[in-house]
């Protein structure tokens, strides 16, 4: 079996077989980008500086991991499905707060 076939769309893109030490640091800003994103559009809420700045560092850590996970399962691509829906249902939520004004 061919290792090359299993990589997902953003490790083959990143080049993660050719140039590693490159690909996975864009593989991991990647992954790190979209899970803010994720969790901005979704789970934040007003939160004192120290306490996001400690959110964000945990999801740092957390995205480290993932971008293992991310060279040959799609975490990067449900990341970005799962922003893309948010980001949807976010435009829908202000569209319908804004007809229901007078």
């Amino acid at each position: 079996m061919n290792v090359l076939e299993r990589l997902t769309f953003f490790a083959s893109l990143y080049d993660v077989d050719g140039n590693p030490e490159r690909g996975m640091w864009l593989l991991y800003a990647t992954v790190l980008l979209l899970a803010a994103l994720v969790y901005r559009l979704g789970f934040a809420r007003r939160l004192p500086l120290l306490k996001s700045v400690v959110i964000y560092v945990l999801l740092a850590l957390g995205c480290t991991v993932l971008t293992f996970f991310a060279v040959f399962l799609p975490v990067a691509e449900g990341l970005a499905v799962a922003s893309l829906v948010l980001l949807i249902y976010k435009i829908r939520l202000r569209q319908a707060k804004e007809g229901e004004k007078p």
